[in-house]
């Protein structure tokens, strides 16, 4: 059990921040999609490599279960693999200008990082952070926080807490 700080509740993300990194990274993953379909039909036109469009083909007509099984796996991929080596930040964070931490305002650990990822799976999680906080948050002891504000506050912070020190020249 983590030590919960206050510095870090008091710079959560609002929750219209938290849908926009939601709806840009869908968006994101969504891109992926339609650039590799987009690849595979050029590489299949301009040099006749047949591979990458056949799983186009194969892909498209999977049933609606695989589909979402198979979207989702590319999605949770892509939010633990960039959370983690980005320490924290999804494209959609990185244009928000969030963050996570955990809750004791160290950086998230590699199991954090999964933990968090992987409780995404729960259906409806994408839209739990429209409470008081995600399950994901929850269950990992992760906030997303908004950068600039935490950061100001710890300076202030620090520097109210060196004013009583002497200075030597």
């Amino acid at each position: 059990m983590r030590k919960y700080l206050v510095i870090v509740d008091r710079n959560r993300s609002d929750k219209w921040i938290r849908f926009a990194n939601f709806f840009i990274d869908r968006l994101v993953i969504t891109v992926f999609f339609l650039a590799f379909g987009f690849i595979s039909s050029l590489l299949y036109n301009l040099a006749n490599i047949d591979f990458f469009i056949n799983i186009v083909y194969k892909i498209s007509e999977v049933n609606r279960f695989l589909d979402i099984l198979i979207t989702s796996s590319i999605y949770f991929l892509y939010t633990f693999l960039i959370e983690y080596f980005t320490k924290g930040r999804s494209i959609g964070k990185y244009i928000t200008g969030t963050k996570v931490i955990c809750i004791d305002g160290t950086e998230p650990t590699f199991n954090d990082y999964l933990i968090r990822n992987i409780s995404r799976i729960v259906p409806f999680d994408g839209l739990s952070f429209l409470g008081e906080n995600g399950w994901h948050d929850k269950w990992s002891e992760t906030r997303v926080i908004n950068i600039k504000n935490y950061q100001a506050e710890i300076q202030a912070k620090s520097e109210i807490e060196d004013l009583g020190k002497k200075e030597i020249a």
